[in-house]
Formats: structure tokens, sequence, C-alpha cells
């Protein structure tokens, strides 16, 4: 058995590179999102009616459940938390 390393944990679970930089995008909005929500101290209840989802959906987002939210969903909810986006794409090293 060889011993492969990969340079980000959803490289070695996801099926496809696509897939894998796709979840890559995800965990780090989510992870911004929630960051975002427990420094201001914003309840769930807030939060929900600032983003335009239910409570439950934040609850969601706070408890990581990653597979329930795609980019765009992901995306609106920093926007209206007035977080600001940036992407750089780089050229691959293979």
């Amino acid at each position: 058995m060889t011993k492969q390393r990969f340079a980000s944990v959803w490289d070695a679970i996801e099926d496809t590179p696509e897939e894998a930089e796709n979840m890559k995008l995800r965990s780090i909005l989510m992870t911004a999102l929630k960051n975002h929500l427990t420094r201001t101290e914003m309840s769930q209840a807030q939060a929900a009616k600032l983003f335009g989802v239910t409570q439950p959906r934040v609850s969601d987002l706070m408890r990581g459940k990653i597979n329930l939210f795609g980019l765009d969903a992901l995306v609106n909810m920093a926007t209206a938390a007035g977080l600001h986006i940036e992407m750089r794409v780089i050229e691959s090293a293979a």
C-alpha cells in the first residue's frame, strides 16, 4: 500500500477534481459565514431574516451541513452579511 498525499481533504475524498474544487470553495464560504455570525453575535433568527432564509437553514449552515448548500446560495448569504468575496484563479501545477 502506497501513501498518497493530498493538498486538501476534499482532493482525497471527492471523485473528481471539479467536485473537490467546488467543495473547497463551499467550505471556505461556510466557514467565513459561520465566523461572521459568531463574531457579530447574531442570532440564527436575525441571520435568517438578513439572508432571506428560514432559521433551520441557518442552523444547517452553523452545523456545517455542506451538502445542503450550493455556491450560489453561499455567495448570496455572504453578500447579504456584508462580506466581500475575492476569488483568485491560478494555473494548475500538474
